[in-house]
């Protein structure tokens, strides 16, 4: 049996009742979890000895509002965290699906491993997930006066509000945005001797 096999196994074994799903692909092994059990999955994950995850390395979030051009069935949010055991020296990959569209919540993992922090932040900024627990979820890359979540597949491309710094009014100020659309048609220039050729 070969090492994720063994960490697949193990995953079955102990944490049955949590699981959504656990896809083996490509050398690659994904948990998904039921909202409800995410942080103590977390915990179990980190603490238990047959899975030592001590290093969180990635936590992002996921709108599946459309996969692949298809419509998706199922929650449109995601947060995906990937995990590190260097005692077993073995990765995993975490999903968790916020159960409801409107307002998407999941416990936060920044009390399992600090190195959620910022990552639980950017994926607020971006996609509007809360995270329950997180002691300072504010904005991370955006303007604190940003509209929205850009990353969120339903932003207008072309964003809503503009900032910009008023040189008379000595200030920065915000308006509705002005970008005009035009068709772009590229120009094709062609030489009678390009190349050499007649």
């Amino acid at each position: 049996m070969s090492q994720i096999e063994t960490l697949k196994a193990r995953i079955e074994a102990d944490l049955a009742p949590s699981i959504k799903s656990l896809v083996l692909d490509r050398g690659e092994l994904t948990l998904t979890v039921k909202a409800a059990d995410y942080l103590a999955v977390a915990q179990k994950l980190r603490d238990l000895p047959e899975f030592k995850f001590e290093q969180l390395i990635d936590l992002c979030g996921l709108d599946y509002s459309s996969y692949k051009d298809q419509p998706w069935e199922g929650p449109r949010f995601c947060v995906a965290s990937h995990l590190l055991s260097v005692t077993h020296n073995w990765r995993l990959r975490l999903k968790v699906f916020a159960p409801e569209d409107d307002l998407p919540v999941v416990a936060s993992v920044n009390g399992v491993w600090s190195s959620a922090n910022w990552f639980e932040r950017e994926a607020f900024d971006l996609y509007g997930i809360l995270f329950e627990g997180h002691e300072d979820l504010r904005r991370i890359l955006t303007d604190y006066g940003f509209i929205g979540h850009p990353f969120r597949k339903d932003f207008p491309v072309s964003g809503t509000v503009e900032m910009r710094y008023d040189a008379e009014q000595k200030r920065v100020i915000y308006q509705p945005v002005t970008i005009e659309p035009r068709e772009i048609i590229p120009r094709i220039i062609r030489e009678d001797n390009y190349g050499g050729l007649h």
